[in-house]
């Protein structure tokens, strides 16, 4: 057999624009994979990935400025379910829980928020999809990152994916989108103080527009992780 070579084109992605993040140190709880603890690597944070025995440890948890859960984490994660405790703690600490997407088959676990929610099968597939800001003067959307429709630029392949439709009065909604023709939904980003931390449950695409370079939403990301700073 003859040696064969071929090479294709070296390409990387940079951030390029206005964008701050506070945090320094991330927890993160692996689903079913996605690309976002090397993204926040390559933005010069630490980022740990959790094992059963880090999210047990109370004293090892609140070392972390968040904790951010994989895309699924309630659906590929049974252990998931023995954590919560936990993880609810944590937050009630001080701490700050970012989690992301999950579907409504197989779940581990249905009370997976700090307060009370349903996850449904609504999504916005335009990745343009018009994005009304429902609280513009929120901390999450002013701190670090001054956020406006302009942060919703770019994105690629969606806004969102399995959105709550129902939900406890003490969370707050930030956003409001749809699909053409669609109805409109609030459910693409939920925010509750919880004690004396924040929880953010976000069914967004970050794990598509982070490591597609898309600087709006690494800043509206990097605002999530540092609610507590």
């Amino acid at each position: 057999m003859p040696s064969l070579q071929y090479f294709i084109p070296a390409t990387a992605w940079l951030l390029k624009g206005d964008v701050k993040v506070l945090a320094k140190k991330v927890g993160y709880i692996q689903g079913a994979g996605d690309l976002i603890p090397e993204v926040l690597k390559q933005a010069g944070l630490q980022v740990d990935v959790l094992t059963e025995a880090d999210i047990l440890n109370p004293a090892k948890l609140a070392t972390y400025d968040a904790v951010v859960t994989g895309v699924r984490v309630i659906n590929t994660e049974k252990r998931i379910k023995n954590w919560q405790t936990a993880l609810r703690s944590y937050v009630e600490n001080g701490g700050t829980m970012v989690m992301q997407y999950n579907t409504t088959q197989d779940m581990a676990l249905q009370d997976f928020g700090v307060y009370p929610m349903r996850i449904s099968g609504k999504r916005v597939t335009e990745e343009n999809a018009a994005v009304k800001i429902l609280i513009p003067n929120h901390k999450l959307l002013n701190y670090p990152n001054k956020i406006t429709t302009d942060d919703f630029n770019g994105w690629v392949q969606e806004r969102g994916a399995y959105f709550p439709d129902q939900w406890d009065e003490k969370y707050e909604t930030l956003f409001e989108m749809n699909d053409t023709g669609e109805e409109s939904s609030k459910g693409s980003t939920l925010f509750a103080k919880y004690g004396k931390g924040n929880f953010i449950y976000t069914p967004l695409a970050f794990f598509r527009q982070l490591p597609a370079g898309n600087v709006g939403a690494a800043r509206l990301f990097f605002n999530f992780i540092s609610a507590g700073k």
